[in-house]
């Protein structure tokens, strides 16, 4: 596609703060269900633990009997969803406007389309991963916005810095989670994030109060102006996904593959342009804790094509190299 698409204009006005549901509003529809048997193993844990954004995520939750729950905005509307093994079978509840959208997705989104049978280790650590991981699949959640956002967030900053403001935002912008996930967890709730209308109209001090500075909170605002395009390109091959969002100023190779790993299920997708993993992939593949971006996209050349599944399985190893630096500066904004 040549050339910029242009962002509608942003409604003016204050920002509607997304409200709590009426307790005098209709009952909502009642739950959906469904039971899906995956080819082979699968681990909840392990396939939808890429979504979790810190441990106290608004939208994501595990539960003490390894249940998955997630609340989510879906093209017909926010949705929630709770997935359970039972036994080599995966049974699902699902609460919502998006509830039967979620459903009919439920294969998909467990890795229904993913090939793990085409992965070859070329390393010994990798094979003994895949093999003690059998469970290893990579979701496809078809959502771009949803991975996108949180990901801008996480640009040049720490992980306790960026989910910090992603926890705010959405609980502070977003609505409650259709359904008893709600109210069901004690501490807070589960929360559907802003529809991109609401996230355009989020003023400043508050992204300032959040912590996110005004490079990334511009860039979260123009690629919510364009959200219907952007949401096009999780039906699309990874490199014209991948050129359709780094049109956005301030989207780039980073952010990209980071949100198609989740939104495509993008098994070659590279995360490039980290402070850590080329030293990891470096340490784990060829002992060198000091390898950057291009020694790393070298040592995984053999698995071109399925590079992100053998970084999955590599940071899984736990084989990272002992700590010499401190860690990164935490900042904080909002006491400016």
């Amino acid at each position: 596609m040549a050339g910029r698409f242009a962002p509608r204009s942003a409604p003016r006005g204050p920002v509607p703060r997304q409200a709590a549901a009426d307790p005098a509003a209709p009952r909502e529809a009642a739950a959906l269900t469904r039971e899906w048997t995956p080819p082979g193993p699968l681990d909840l844990r392990l396939v939808l633990g890429p979504l979790r954004r810190g441990p106290a995520d608004p939208t994501f939750r595990i539960d003490r009997d390894g249940s998955v729950w997630r609340a989510t905005r879906t093209p017909a509307g926010p949705g929630t969803l709770h997935v359970t093994d039972r036994g080599g079978r995966i049974g699902a509840t699902a609460w919502g406007p998006g509830a039967s959208w979620l459903l009919d997705r439920l294969p998909v989104l467990l890795g229904a389309e993913d090939d793990p049978e085409a992965f070859r280790p070329r390393h010994r650590l990798v094979a003994a991963v895949q093999h003690r991981r059998p469970g290893l699949r990579l979701l496809r959640t078809g959502l771009v916005l949803e991975s996108l956002i949180p990901s801008i967030l996480e640009q040049k900053v720490t992980t306790d810095e960026a989910y910090r403001a992603w926890r705010l935002l959405v609980r502070t912008y977003g609505t409650p989670a259709p359904g008893p996930a709600a109210t069901l967890f004690t501490t807070h709730g589960l929360h559907v994030m802003p529809d991109p209308r609401t996230w355009s109209l989020i003023p400043s001090w508050e992204w300032h109060r959040a912590g996110v500075d005004a490079k990334r909170s511009a860039t979260i605002l123009r690629a919510v102006r364009v959200a219907r395009r952007l949401e096009e390109a999780a039906t699309m091959p990874l490199p014209e996904a991948t050129a359709r969002l780094e049109l956005i100023p301030g989207i780039g190779p980073w952010t990209s593959a980071e949100t198609l790993q989740r939104a495509n299920g993008a098994a070659d997708a590279v995360t490039v342009g980290d402070l850590h993993l080329p030293g990891i992939i470096g340490h784990a593949l060829a002992g060198n804790r000091n390898a950057d971006d291009e020694e790393m996209l070298a040592l995984l050349t053999p698995y071109e094509g399925q590079r992100h599944r053998a970084t999955r399985l590599i940071l899984l190893s736990g084989h990272t190299p002992s700590r010499r630096a401190p860690r990164m500066t935490r900042g904080d904004i909002a006491r400016l």
